[in-house]
């Protein structure tokens, strides 16, 4: 019985090494020695629709359409689409105020993934990019996103998510987040192709675009892999970015990481096609590696990983013992940086236990809230504070 506890450890230790570090350190290495070719030096400006989903957003409107018309590319081929369905507030008044915005609107609100659904029928031009209302474009992002339309074989090109750093343990937990997983993203897309868009920043070439069932909540993940799984590769490209800023409070990022996490079950089930070794042999590793064990097996091996050190710390000591006291340390940490945090104190380099904590808790809500097959729509639109 021990020989199998001892097994099941250390498998279990080696999964959730290689999910958080082993991997990091393959993609990095594979990015490196895999060459790319450059694309063209000549300046490529095609015509772009640049589609906002809005919902009550007024106080934020005015801030955003100037941060869109400062872009750094020429006016005559860029389209700005605001769609702001089910709004209630005076979204229209502020939108009026710009004529060269095309404005969408209609009474009902049927969630972000029907917004953009809807307002793609008003697209003509061959590319098209989607940002969030709250976020903040770099000059430069419309033009780095598209120079990469050259290459055939691109069919979605996704900016980089910056959280804006704000002194609070939400923002300095978000911004230690998205510098790893930039890293990952960085490494996937020199490889072949970039798992999964950041709905923030996003384009895609206008008729691969697919509309998506009603109730969908990662519509930018979702969006970009059934794009990987037609064959075209998914880029990211950190020069275009979109700035935001963090969550209000922890429990505010909390609901976001559940919602997140339970709109990872809902795509996993709808891109089982994309775990097939046979059909895309690299696509599946990355996928598999990258998003896959995160949302499912890792975080159930964590939570696993201290019953069987504790049986093993029981019965031989020594290793067993070192390691079982230094779980209790890291979740430890985490506990008091949650306790720091919470009462607007620094939690220092306590963020590091306490947001990967987080994380990993996320998962198990969001999967409850997957298969208790709660509707997606109702909490369609994230916590979020007012925009940068």
């Amino acid at each position: 019985m021990l020989t199998i506890l001892t097994v099941l450890f250390w498998l279990a230790l080696a999964v959730v090494f290689y999910t958080y570090v082993g991997y990091a350190a393959i993609v990095g290495l594979w990015a490196k020695l895999r060459p790319r070719a450059p694309l063209p030096e000549q300046p490529f400006e095609p015509e772009v629709t640049l589609v906002v989903p809005a919902y009550n957003e007024a106080d934020i409107l005015a801030e955003k359409v100037r941060n869109c018309l400062a872009l750094d590319y020429p006016a005559g081929k860029l389209r700005l689409l605001f769609i702001t369905d089910g709004s209630n507030d005076h979204s229209g008044e502020v939108l009026a105020a710009f004529p060269g915005v095309q404005h969408l609107h209609q009474p009902e609100r049927a969630g972000k993934s029907m917004a953009e659904n809807r307002a793609i029928r008003y697209v003509s031009t061959p590319y098209v990019i989607f940002t969030d209302c709250n976020t903040l474009l770099n000059p430069e992002a419309v033009r780095e996103l598209v120079r990469h339309y050259q290459d055939p074989a691109v069919g979605a090109v996704s900016g980089e998510k910056r959280v804006l750093r704000d002194g609070s343990a939400p923002g300095a937990g978000e911004g230690l987040y998205w510098k790893y997983e930039s890293f990952l993203k960085r490494c996937d897309s020199d490889i072949y192709s970039l798992m999964g868009a950041a709905g923030e920043l996003v384009s895609f070439r206008t008729d691969l675009f697919k509309p998506l069932e009603a109730d969908t909540v990662l519509d930018d993940f979702v969006q970009s892999m059934r794009i990987v799984d037609a064959g075209y590769r998914v880029v990211y490209e950190p020069r275009a970015y979109a700035m935001e800023p963090p969550s209000f409070s922890l429990k505010e990022e909390m609901k976001r990481k559940v919602r997140i996490c339970a709109g990872g079950w809902q795509a996993m089930s709808r891109l089982l096609p994309l775990l097939n070794p046979l059909r895309q042999p690299t696509v599946a590793f990355l996928y598999l590696s990258h998003r896959v064990l995160r949302w499912t097996l890792t975080p159930a091996l964590l939570l696993l990983l201290l019953p069987l050190n504790a049986a093993l710390a029981l019965a031989y000591g020594g290793i067993y013992t070192l390691l079982l006291v230094l779980q209790a340390l890291f979740y430890g940490a985490a506990a008091l940086g949650w306790w720091r945090a919470s009462r607007g104190q620094a939690a220092g380099p306590l963020l590091v236990p306490l947001y990967f904590t987080m994380m990993n808790v996320a998962v198990f809500q969001g999967a409850q809230r997957f298969w208790r097959n709660a509707q997606p729509a109702a909490w369609d639109k994230a916590q979020r504070a007012p925009a940068a």
